[in-house]
């Protein structure tokens, strides 16, 4: 689960307005007229969806890989089979966190909000004002394959559901084990083979690697320009410390660094012993040299110039997948293979998991649906695994293509799909995972796919490497939600904490700052920036969720 986005104060009170009622009446409806919506065909799980040619206003995120919504073989197929006609609004991903607050505030709402992720903040203050609709009793009624996947994933139905009762989304599922275990780093494997080094398995070999790499010419140019290893700041799986600092305490980024302590409330690991053993482990590294100063500023395109530009350079890196860091329409990249959980000092060894496995507030229906039921309806289909397929991955003969030669998946048994169309290509044939979907991990493994394509590799490497080492759903924090008031104060704690947390771990790893010396005015500063009722609501948020 991505980090869950915590709107301050002013933004809901600018998004809310002063808008009210329940905005839940999915009563009967009037016969459809030129005034009145169309009435939905008599059985859920049927198509077409509408009797009568209908639309719906949809707001999406674009996805740059879609040439044109509006002739997208997929729109063209699927408003014949739903009889439902989209009419599109868009924002970038850049600016939708802007766009739908814009939207908010002046009420000029779609029918339809998708793509946006929107927090369960977001969705408890509005879906309480009546703006963003209850969903329960429409999936009830006509949520087929919604009933599925909570029927199949009942920790998904309890997340989405808010301590009101009320579930306000629809959420993106995507069970890829690759992507359940995404703090991974990379390791040039054809420097160890030059070395002849083995892989590392604990903290105190992998500086010993990384000494070799320092100090060796591993690339064989006769040059000392070797880069031992990089990170980045363009999201967090590539920090420094994203994966090694789990050698020393869970370091969970998915749960937005949050863990439970031995009574089993809900605590931070930035300001605990393990933290700080991590922290001092991250500055001995770079105090030799060994981690690259502009870590703390690269992007993941000025990562992408060190590791590919002339001689190879780059040892080890920060990140969940190859594409971060590299060309993949080259070579250089399948030199690198990931590094198991590397096993700490105290004996700790592990990689935080995705327990949850889904991406909420992706889908919600407002009030100024004039037929919420069509609407479900239309998104309820979506997460039909054929539908899905031709919505996300292509038409068959086109995205997609049945085994013809004994092929097998990522999982050894025979094959049911091979890809055509890669992933990130752009095209006029699928939505590209603009609207929620169901990825189920038997659909992940059923693909057919090379020794050297992406999908093999990043399936391989967790099975081997990460799986047996991933933590139980006990240790995950999952989802909150938090009404108004609570999710105001934590907004402005949250802002101020990881702020100060995300300088002072730069710094202590930098060494501009003393971790010995400057460690209790550290944990100090952070209780008087009030972390204690920081942590209290996320605690009162989860037992009113998850402690009923």
């Amino acid at each position: 689960m991505k980090k869950t986005t915590l709107i301050s104060i002013s933004a809901l009170l600018l998004a809310a307005g002063c808008s009210g009622g329940s905005g839940g009446d999915t009563g009967s409806k009037p016969p459809a007229t030129a005034e009145a919506p169309a009435a939905p065909s008599a059985d859920a799980g049927t198509f077409p969806i509408a009797k009568e040619k209908t639309t719906l206003k949809v707001l999406a995120v674009k996805s740059p890989y879609v040439q044109d919504y509006i002739t997208n073989d997929f729109t063209k197929w699927y408003e014949e089979k739903t009889n439902i006609k989209i009419e599109w609004q868009f924002a970038t991903p850049q600016e939708k966190q802007e766009k739908l607050n814009l939207v908010l505030a002046a009420n000029d709402l779609p029918d339809v909000v998708v793509g946006f992720g929107v927090s369960p903040a977001q969705q408890m203050v509005y879906g309480q004002q009546g703006i963003f609709l209850p969903l329960n009793k429409l999936i009830d009624k006509y949520g087929v394959e919604t009933k599925k996947i909570f029927e199949k994933y009942p920790e998904i139905k309890q997340a989405t559901t808010a301590p009101d009762g009320n579930i306000y989304s629809l959420s993106t599922i995507d069970r890829n084990p690759h992507t359940m275990l995404p703090q991974k780093m990379w390791i040039n494997t054809e420097w160890l083979k030059k070395l002849n080094l083995e892989m590392p398995k604990t903290t105190d070999e992998f500086e010993q690697v990384l000494k070799a790499f320092k100090e060796k010419d591993p690339n064989g140019n006769g040059k000392a320009d070797e880069i031992p290893m990089i990170g980045g700041v363009q999201d967090k799986m590539t920090g420094v410390d994203s994966f090694l600092m789990n050698s020393f305490i869970l370091n969970d980024y998915s749960a937005n660094q949050l863990i439970f302590d031995e009574k089993g409330s809900i605590d931070v690991n930035f300001n605990k012993p393990g933290y700080k053993q991590g922290l001092q482990y991250l500055n001995k590294l770079y105090a030799q040299g060994l981690i690259a100063p502009e870590s703390f500023t690269l992007n993941n395109d000025q990562m992408k110039t060190l590791v590919e530009n002339g001689d190879a350079r780059v040892g080890v890196i920060s990140s969940t997948i190859p594409q971060t860091f590299s060309n993949i329409t080259g070579t250089r990249w399948l030199n690198y293979k990931t590094v198991p959980p590397l096993k700490g000092p105290g004996g700790l060894q592990q990689s935080p998991y995705r327990y949850y496995g889904f991406n909420g507030g992706n889908l919600l229906i407002t009030k100024a649906a004039k037929n919420p039921e069509l609407a479900l309806r239309w998104a309820d289909a979506l997460f039909n695994s054929e539908i899905g397929m031709s919505a996300n991955i292509g038409s068959e003969g086109v995205g997609w293509k049945k085994p013809t030669n004994n092929e097998l998946g990522l999982n050894g048994k025979p094959a049911n799909w091979v890809r055509i169309l890669a992933f990130g290509t752009m095209q006029n044939n699928t939505w590209m995972q603009t609207t929620p979907y169901h990825n189920s991990r038997e659909m992940f493994e059923g693909l057919a796919a090379g020794p050297n394509e992406i999908p093999r590799i990043l399936y391989d490497e967790t099975q081997k490497n990460y799986d047996a080492y991933k933590t139980k759903a006990e240790q995950t924090v999952p989802p909150i939600f938090f009404n108004d008031v609570q999710s105001a104060e934590l907004s402005d704690l949250e802002k101020t904490i990881k702020d100060y947390v995300k300088e002072m771990t730069t710094r202590f790893i930098i060494g501009d700052v003393a971790i010995d010396k400057e460690w209790d005015n550290y944990v100090k500063t952070l209780d008087s920036m009030n972390l204690k009722r920081y942590i209290q609501l996320y605690n009162e948020g989860y037992k009113a969720q998850y402690k009923k």
